[in-house]
């Protein structure tokens, strides 16, 4: 039998919701009521989303996140248990309710329309074992959301060498700081630094700002690239699309994975990264929901 191998870790650092989402035949208009094809209740958010996919890959997922102590609060750490993510709650014992995303899924394209406060609650101090949560991980991720919290601990994982990943959805305040400490950003076409207004422009200004590996994704678009020396674009696989929702997260999740297990960052290691996280979060595409996905056939890790 030959050796083991050890389970890449994980550090995840972000928003924490509880997603309530409706498949239906169409965004209901002002004073509109109507009847959903289906629904799905799950522990959503960005960071959450991808360490929930990270683990599913086959890594060791832990959450850095508030979620409190309210009734709601046990729907989301039932979800994340089952997903195989553990949970450091700066929330603590409070009775505050989490973060609800209502989400509507329109059934014949799988786009997805979304209202929820995000991270609202204030400023949320780093735990204070941070540091040895970032030792015994390999990679850490970022959302951007608790942006204190991210700053600080994507400061302190650059001092410990620790390789970081950002997932740029939007520009948010306090984003540029948070560059200055990520090693890789990949970021959706609705991210728009100041003075940008296109993909090309923020895969500009990231590289401009001292982030060595960035991407942007857009949709089933390819994924466009830099690094240091090199550029390119990866393709995104072709799926019968049923919802969205979330893909954007798996994408972030299984490129932290990948990259973890592969422990090197070059040209055609981040490229191929990429590659395989496409393949995973277009398989996510393909049903309704952000976890019916993995079960339809493994972890298929690609390595």
């Amino acid at each position: 039998m030959g050796p083991v191998r050890q389970r890449p870790r994980a550090l995840f650092v972000g928003l924490c919701t509880l997603d309530i989402i409706q498949l239906v035949d169409h965004v209901p208009g002002s004073n509109e009521k109507l009847t959903a094809r289906d629904q799905a209740i799950a522990a959503g958010g960005p960071a959450t989303n991808a360490a929930a996919a990270y683990s599913h890959l086959g890594g060791a997922a832990t959450l850095l996140t508030a979620i409190g102590a309210h009734p709601l609060a046990a729907g989301i750490t039932a979800d994340l248990a089952g997903a195989g993510v553990e949970i450091v709650d700066l929330a603590g014992l409070s009775a505050d309710p989490p973060t609800v995303s209502s989400i509507l899924v329109t059934a014949a394209t799988g786009e997805r329309a979304v209202a929820s406060i995000n991270a609202t609650s204030g400023p949320l101090p780093a735990p204070a074992d941070v540091d040895n949560l970032i030792r015994t991980s390999d990679v850490l991720e970022f959302d951007g959301h608790h942006m204190d919290l991210a700053i600080a601990t994507a400061r302190a994982a650059r001092a410990a060498g620790r390789l970081t990943v950002f997932d740029g959805g939007s520009w948010k305040d306090g984003t540029q700081e948070l560059m200055a400490w990520i090693d890789v950003a990949v970021c959706s076409a609705d991210f728009h630094p100041p003075g940008t207004s296109s993909p090309e422009e923020a895969l500009a200004f990231l590289r401009a700002h001292a982030v060595p590996w960035a991407a942007v994704s857009r949709g089933d678009a390819p994924i466009a690239w830099a690094g240091p020396d090199s550029s390119g674009k990866v393709d995104v696989p072709r799926t019968p699309v049923v919802d969205t929702l979330g893909a954007g997260d798996v994408l972030h999740g299984a490129l932290t994975y990948y990259l973890a297990v592969t422990k090197r960052l070059d040209a055609e290691s981040f490229a191929g990264a990429l590659s395989l996280a496409a393949q995973v979060a277009s398989r996510a595409c393909a049903s309704f929901g952000t976890r019916s996905w993995m079960l339809t056939g493994g972890t298929d890790s690609g390595l």
